[in-house]
């Protein structure tokens, strides 16, 4: 017994990418005058009719001045915007009616609709007449993408007819980044250095128009990729090239810092694991097509300072030996009890001495608080010198908190300079 034949639709389905033509390049073939090409015989080569891709004058040129369709179905990367276009063609000599298209887009973990949700039917469809929709969809994940073209139709009879169509295709990866962190302990501040390294992974130079940092609310962000940041400056250290070819990588610099809490000038102590921000890419390909991409948040383990944490604030670069200068200190509460610090001065072998009292009490200093002291040191041996021996200690506790390599000072004598 034969299986039934199925039945034959009276439409027909096309589907074709919309993509940027490119240009018609060319592999020209160059040579010598003394070559037998460029001899006599190059005559031959030279009055062969001229590519009509060839630009006038530069006929050894790889690119040309015309523009060419595309050839297949091209890749597709993370970022950019998928567009279609999707014709259902009337293919028999019958009037449908209630002609309805749907396009779905089903990903490794959703299914989106991309049109005919909702809509209401087309009335009907004459012999040779088509319906004609372009789709466009921003592509937000990588992987294999399927496109799901289903098409309902009446018959002349009354009887409803169903099919769909599936085109598969892969979304690849366009941008390689990482990220590292470095924390600036420079005596003045708590800042953060964010450093980006972008590499392109595509087969096809970019356009690198905008990579920018987006801090989240706790922090602020000083971008440090323009010559002068502080003047609203344009231009980027990168100079006037802003394109990126394949396998190029391009490092990013940002300055990050913790906003001040509510009502002061100090800034916030954060501790363990903080979302820093997301880092927003356009880019354009050779064409003119454009591609976002957004990191996701981007975590940084901040530095253990234990329950106290002094930074030196203000330091002079250099000073003369076996003459006292002074050093700003600010002493901040980093735990959730209340402290009561004794301050203690250890002189070590390394050329530097405190000058002043050992062993003074400092006071109490509250959850999250801060209190800024200033010492007083003597320089006894030149050439660079760190700042060591500082101890902390909670009464309360019995605990003490050791503070070696602070800050460092050189140290030079006045007859060398004189000499």
């Amino acid at each position: 017994m034969e299986a039934p034949r199925e039945k034959e639709h009276l439409l027909s389905l096309k589907v074709m990418r919309l993509t940027k033509s490119s240009f018609i390049t060319t592999n020209p073939v160059l040579f010598e005058a003394r070559d037998l090409a460029g001899g006599p015989s190059g005559s031959m080569v030279r009055d062969i009719s001229p590519h009509l891709g060839l630009p006038a004058g530069l006929e050894h040129f790889g690119v040309g001045e015309l523009l060419m369709l595309p050839q297949n179905f091209g890749s597709i990367y993370l970022g950019e915007t998928f567009s279609s276009y999707v014709s259902v063609h009337n293919d028999s000599s019958h009037v449908v009616k209630e002609i309805q298209l749907k396009t779905d887009l089903q990903t490794s973990s959703q299914r989106l609709t991309l049109s005919g949700s909702g809509t209401t039917p087309h009335s009907e469809l004459s012999p040779a007449q088509c319906i004609d929709e372009v789709i466009h969809h921003e592509v937000k994940e990588l992987g294999t993408h399927i496109l799901v073209c289903a098409v309902s139709y009446t018959t002349p009879s009354g009887e409803n007819m169903y099919f769909r169509k599936f085109f598969k295709f892969q979304v690849l990866k366009p941008l390689d980044v990482k990220t590292k962190f470095y924390n600036a302990e420079d005596y003045v501040s708590d800042e953060v250095y964010l450093e980006a390294q972008i590499q392109n992974i595509t087969q096809s130079p970019m356009v690198m128009e905008r990579v920018l940092l987006e801090p989240t609310a706790e922090y602020t962000v000083k971008e440090l990729n323009v010559i002068e940041p502080d003047n609203k400056s344009s231009e980027t250290t990168f100079g006037s090239f802003s394109y990126l070819n394949p396998l190029d990588t391009r490092q990013y610099l940002y300055c990050l810092k913790a906003k001040p809490l509510p009502g002061s000038d100090k800034p916030a102590v954060i501790k363990g694991v903080s979302n820093i921000g997301k880092l927003d890419i356009v880019w354009k390909t050779s064409m003119g097509e454009r591609g976002r991409l957004q990191t996701s948040q981007l975590q940084r383990m901040a530095p253990g300072y234990g329950d106290v944490k002094l930074n030196v604030t203000g330091v002079p670069d250099s000073i003369t030996i076996e003459k006292p200068f002074q050093i700003q200190c600010r002493i901040t509460s980093c735990c959730e009890r209340t402290m009561d610090l004794k301050l203690v001065l250890n002189n070590t072998e390394n050329g530097l001495m405190w000058l002043g009292v050992s062993g003074r009490q400092l006071g109490k200093l509250g959850p999250g608080g801060s209190m800024d002291i200033e010492l007083t040191l003597l320089a006894t041996i030149p050439g660079l010198q760190s700042v060591s021996g500082l101890r902390l200690t909670d009464t309360y506790l019995k605990r003490t908190y050791e503070h070696d390599d602070v800050a460092q000072i050189f140290v030079y004598s006045e007859q060398l300079v004189g000499a």
